[in-house]
């Protein structure tokens, strides 16, 4: 079957299905979302109040998921929690960078144990860098000597030396990170904003789904912009339309 321009970019957003009021709730936003967006972001919110059987509803949906639980701990804690998302068939998942190479390494070496054993392909290990959340005050705040954009790249350096195949991190590093990890090292960036506020905004480096993608982003995750439109169907292939701009303008 051939892929269009418009299957590659909607393959591209992930929707962020931060819910938590029962799992009817979240399977209507999937069923209503599955044919928009690439896959569905369960984190913490929605594993918390409605655990794995999430996981497993959407996959009988036809759908993809990224579970972003940002593992951090003990290495041996972490390559427990890796093998069971391994087993739970996600199509990525996340660590915290921070929490060491080792914590890392091992993270990705369970999963590649675990997917041989299983007969599947292994889920995409990412890093998550600096939050979305944090800016330069904020790492201050908490003790880094390095700004921002140096912990970003030194951070995903370390994940790229330590086994995973990608990062989550600002639209805003996407470029550094893609000069400093080459061009098969995946980029996912939240903090994707469209035209319009959103209310209660926490999101300190945010861009558009077109820029983040022309500066290198992989993938962009979208929650509130989608969530809250009158029509989230229609706002998420509006943002499809600006990843398949953000990819053309890449690519020339």
């Amino acid at each position: 079957m051939t892929t269009t321009p418009s299957d590659r970019a909607r393959s591209r957003l992930i929707f962020a299905l931060d819910v938590s009021d029962g799992i009817d709730e979240a399977l209507l936003w999937v069923r209503r979302l599955r044919d928009h967006v690439g896959l569905f972001k369960v984190g913490k919110e929605a594993f918390t109040s409605l655990g794995p059987e999430i996981v497993h509803r959407i996959r009988q949906e036809g759908a993809e998921v990224f579970l972003d639980l940002k593992f951090h701990d003990i290495p041996n804690t972490v390559a427990r929690a890796a093998e069971a998302a391994c087993g739970l068939g996600v199509a990525m998942f996340n660590v915290h960078a921070s929490g060491g190479r080792r914590m890392i390494a091992d993270a990705a070496d369970a999963v590649r144990r675990c997917s041989g054993e299983l007969g599947i392909e292994p889920p995409l290990v990412l890093a998550v860098t600096v939050l979305t959340s944090l800016d330069g005050k904020d790492l201050q705040d908490i003790g880094f000597a390095l700004g921002v954009e140096g912990m970003v790249l030194r951070l995903a350096g370390m994940a790229r030396d330590a086994g995973t195949g990608g990062v989550v991190a600002s639209p805003h590093d996407a470029a550094a990170i893609r000069q400093a990890c080459g061009k098969d090292f995946i980029i996912v960036t939240p903090g994707i904003r469209g035209a319009d506020a959103v209310s209660g905004d926490d999101q300190k480096r945010a861009w558009s789904a077109e820029k983040a993608i022309r500066e290198g982003a992989d993938f962009v995750v979208v929650g509130r912009p989608i969530r809250l439109a009158r029509d989230p169907a229609a706002e998420a292939d509006r943002i499809v339309a600006q990843i398949r701009e953000g990819l053309s303008g890449r690519s020339a």
